[in-house]
């Protein structure tokens, strides 16, 4: 920024101190003239001084995301498919602790240095005390979601960005976290954030809601709403409550659908708010309810609820049984096959190597395996090799020893391997992996020990499952992966088939919807259900989740009909539909079905890369490698 911008801003800045804001200026909005008197009059701010950005230390900052661990775990997909939302180009997506330190960004790899140079690292403090105005930290002040539109932000350095920012609450009503979307675009008006920020905020509710489930995965659990078809939105009341009826935490929905206030509600009975007996409330547990029954209120009013109850521990059965892959459709005769004879060599300490396109569901194949095993009362700890930055994948794999470098905190840091002790580990994208790190990892996987950084030796027994949707044996020719842990690795390879290959599309269909409308009631059209199943869908089952999320999202009624698809979905013309029988003709028939998908996606897309891949719910490095393997491009098609 020049310097006559600068000395322009901070001008800006001292005429709202001086009670002399113009109208239609920043500083005439109330939220942000508090601010910049905050940032003058507390925390003594130059906002013409270029103050470089404060950035945790390496050990401090794996430290921080540790604590954090369970919230980055939950708000992983969720940032990704809003940066999806938003056709990805010229926006990062942030998550920052309480505090407004950054602890992940999703960024466009291209895009990565410009967001860096505007001070948005892994890291950096975002607080209101040291950046002034700006969506994270001044969202972690005012508590409420908002938008901080280029000048509006107190450091002349920061008018270039515009971040709309939401807080997101523990369960207890403490901050946890706050959401953010920054973008660097000069030419982004503020009416335009409307849409981002509303986007925000569904996101920041999603991930609210999905750490309250977990939090209290193992507690009783009443759900309510105003209507039979809410239950499962963001505007849906929880109250965790132990055995003895006692509320233990409520989310905010259900303060304001009980008209009390927080404390007016922890640790007293529910018998005091709702017109039922305990035990006629817990009759109606189930580990996975889906019919709502009315609820009425001592208000008088009537609510439509669910009692989710702790999960029965079940003896183990005298007569053997075949296992079942828990909370996975596997109807497909090949994959069922498959899954049988992963349990066998899992059972014996083989490694599994899984391989398929992206969104084929690989993670959730290496729980089924782990949860059908002698360990599934274990730990199962995976780590995405590729979402991880390299700086930190070795410390997140095999952890550190207290005070082995400077700023490493004194009880230091278990690793993946230790946590995994006893149970399982997935390394997901282990083509990503850094060579020297697949030096380490080949020899704990030799010795069976793990040395920590700056530690000593320590015996682990896990069982190892890896999956990659890249070809390790070209990695390995390219002399980008190394060949002895490739032959350490596949132990058994599993090819897990992509979603318009496998026979059980319809029972697998039933089973997402099922998951996705959290307990309502949701029906499909039978066009609707033709259409989704006649769908090539080259994102797979990732892409097919994403849809029934947002279809049960926006159902009312209860039912979903064809006008209720994207458009872009309804529109898919029937050579796509049937690309799968018609490759039969062709030598590489799974090659031929993706390159025809691809091609009428981008068509319809205009070669428009973000909204292609947001179609077909991958990253835009995927679709691009895509491009690249079947030699696809606009110049070479005209």
């Amino acid at each position: 920024m020049r310097a006559n911008d600068l000395s322009r801003h901070a001008r800006q800045v001292m005429t709202v101190a001086e009670g002399k804001a113009r109208a239609g200026a920043p500083g005439a909005d109330p939220s942000i003239a508090r601010s910049w008197m905050r940032c003058l009059e507390q925390y003594h701010l130059d906002p013409a001084q270029p103050m470089a950005p404060a950035v945790l230390e390496h050990a401090r900052m794996l430290e921080v995301r540790e604590r954090h661990r369970q919230v980055l775990e939950i708000a992983s997909d969720e940032m990704n498919s809003l940066h999806q939302q938003l056709s990805g180009a010229g926006h990062a997506v942030l998550l920052t602790d309480s505090r407004g330190v950054i602890l992940n960004c999703v960024s466009e790899a291209a895009e990565r240095r410009t967001f860096e140079q505007a001070g948005l690292w892994l890291g950096a403090d975002w607080s209101e005390a040291r950046e002034g105005t700006n969506g994270i930290g001044t969202c972690l002040v005012e508590r409420q979601a908002l938008t901080i539109h280029q000048d509006e932000h107190f450091r002349s350095r920061h008018t270039g960005l515009t971040c709309s920012a939401s807080p997101v609450f523990d369960p207890q009503g403490e901050l946890l976290a706050v959401l953010d979307v920054s973008s660097a675009r000069r030419d982004v008006s503020r009416q335009s954030q409307f849409h981002t920020m509303a986007l925000v905020n569904l996101s920041a509710k999603a991930i609210e809601s999905c750490y309250f489930l977990r939090h209290f995965e193992d507690q009783w659990l009443l759900r309510f709403h105003l209507q039979p078809d809410g239950l499962g939105l963001f505007s849906e009341g929880m109250l965790a409550f132990g055995g003895d009826g006692r509320i233990r935490a409520a989310n905010q929905s259900a303060i304001n659908l009980l008209g009390s206030r927080r404390d007016s509600l922890i640790g007293r009975s529910l018998e005091q708010f709702f017109d039922c007996r305990l035990d006629d409330l817990f009759s109606r547990a189930d580990p996975q309810p889906s019919a709502s029954w009315p609820l009425r209120t001592h208000a008088g009013r009537t609510l439509y609820a669910l009692l989710r109850g702790k999960r029965p521990i079940v003896a183990a059965p005298v007569l053997p049984r075949a296992p079942l892959a828990k909370g996975l459709c596997i109807d497909d005769p090949q994959l069922a096959h498959d899954f049988r004879r992963a349990l066998k060599v899992y059972a014996h300490d083989v490694p599994l190597l899984l391989q398929g396109e992206t969104g084929t569901g690989k993670e959730a194949f290496a729980r089924a395996v782990h949860l059908g095993g002698e360990r599934a009362g274990k730990s199962f700890v995976a780590l995405n090799c590729a979402a991880i930055p390299e700086t930190l994948i070795e410390s997140e794999l095999f952890g550190y020893r207290g005070g082995s470098f400077t700023g490493a905190r004194k009880e230091g840091m278990r690793g993946k391997l230790q946590q995994a002790d006893g149970g399982t580990l997935f390394l997901d994208e282990i083509g990503d992996m850094p060579l020297a790190l697949q030096t380490r990892l080949l020899r704990v996987l030799e010795e069976r020990q793990v040395v920590p950084i700056g530690g000593e030796p320590q015996d682990v027994d896990i069982r190892l499952i890896s999956a990659s949707h890249r070809d390790l044996e070209a990695l390995v020719d390219a002399g980008q992966f190394r060949e002895d842990l490739y032959y350490r690795l596949n132990g058994l390879v599993v090819a897990l088939p992509p979603l318009r290959e496998r026979e059980d599309r319809g029972a697998l269909l039933d089973h997402l919807l099922a998951e996705e409308s959290k307990g309502r009631s949701v029906r499909l059209d039978d066009d609707v259900r033709r259409h989704l199943l006649d769908f090539p869908w080259p994102g797979n089952v990732r892409q097919l989740r994403n849809v029934l999320r947002t279809l049960c999202a926006l159902c009312e009624g209860g039912r979903i009909q064809m006008a209720d698809l994207p458009p872009d979905l309804r529109r898919t013309p029937a050579a796509a539909v049937t690309a799968v029988t018609l490759g039969e003709e062709c030598s590489d028939t799974l090659g031929a079905a993706e390159r025809n998908a691809l091609l009428e996606v981008l068509e319809a897309q205009r070669w428009h890369v973000s909204r292609a891949a947001q179609q077909l719910g991958i990253s835009r490095n995927t679709l691009y490698r895509k491009l690249n393997r079947h030699g696809l491009s606009r110049k070479s098609l005209s």
